[in-house]
């Protein structure tokens, strides 16, 4: 059997019978005489005939004029794809010329309805310092081409100040506003990255519930001594500087928020497992479940 593209004359004819029919509805639907459509364009009404009958070879040039008088986009009349219908091109105007919280408010609704489609590309690391988010995330985001972000260097870099400064002066409370700021900032500035939060993340619901919401989550976690070697390692000796109840603190703050951890989509484990390997382990969870594909209609 012969392809279409060995018969040029076949597939122009095809082009030019959808034309007809696209122009030919869109000046119905915008309830326009022909004659009005021929003052508009600039096209003789005779020339229109024969372009709705399927019978001219329009230029490009005259196209263009039909179609914004038609108040439709070329690509629109000639695109093999079914055209919008008039409230769906209402609806894009619209949206192109609300302000930015409208355009926000009507992101989210929409893409409430499919959440793999709002999560596609980004991808975050949660779970207690010292389980190798930031080693993990920094290699990850260079070998798929991802940018790499740590939101408690957003913070510092929106407050002008290092992170215990931040907690200092504001406390707590006033850290948790800034995070769920500086969450929502990277979301509306990048579509695709892979992210790593501070391990307190979980505490505050709603953002949790956001970074749930907006973001495919991995846990990183590792065996309790390897969370206390890894952190002194780093040069911080404050979990365990006169403090020898330290270790059971720590099982207690991983037995409260393991619940929480385990919401997340998938899991990594990092205890006695050398930097390559872990990193495999997350290259192979970021493939296999697909968390960079863009969902197709």
């Amino acid at each position: 059997m012969m392809r279409d593209t060995e018969h040029p004359t076949l597939a122009g004819q095809e082009l030019i019978q959808r034309l007809a029919v696209r122009v030919r509805e869109a000046r119905k639907l915008r309830g326009l005489p022909r004659r009005v459509l021929s003052e508009m364009s600039g096209v003789s009404p005779r020339y229109l005939a024969q372009l709705e009958a399927g019978e001219g070879n329009i230029s490009v040039i005259l196209l263009q004029r039909v179609a914004q008088a038609l108040d439709v986009k070329i690509e629109m009349l000639l695109s093999e794809r079914p055209p919008w219908d008039r409230e769906v091109e209402r609806v894009a105007t619209l949206f192109a010329k609300a302000p930015q919280d409208i355009q926000r408010q009507v992101y989210a609704t929409l893409t409430r309805q499919s959440p793999t489609a709002q999560r596609a590309g980004r991808i975050c690391l949660i779970g207690l310092r010292g389980a190798g988010k930031s080693t993990l995330g920094k290699l990850a985001g260079a070998a798929l081409g991802l940018p790499f972000v740590e939101l408690n260097k957003e913070i510092e870099a929106a407050s002008e100040m290092p992170i215990a400064e931040v907690m200092a002066l504001y406390g707590q409370e006033g850290y948790r506003e800034m995070e769920a700021e500086a969450l929502a900032r990277v979301t509306e500035r990048l579509d695709r990255m892979i992210l790593a939060v501070a391990g307190g993340v979980v505490a505050d619901p709603a953002t949790y519930a956001r970074l749930l919401q907006q973001f495919h989550t991995i846990w990183v976690y590792t065996s309790p001594s390897e969370y206390m070697q890894r952190v002194r390692a780093q040069g911080d000796v404050r979990p365990m500087e006169g403090n020898p109840a330290a270790m059971t603190q720590l099982k207690n703050l991983l037995d409260t928020r393991t619940p929480l951890y385990e919401r997340a989509d998938a899991q990594i484990n990092t205890s006695n497992r050398p930097v390559k390997a872990s990193l495999e382990d997350l290259l192979k969870i970021i493939h296999k479940r697909h968390f960079l594909d863009v969902p197709t209609a």
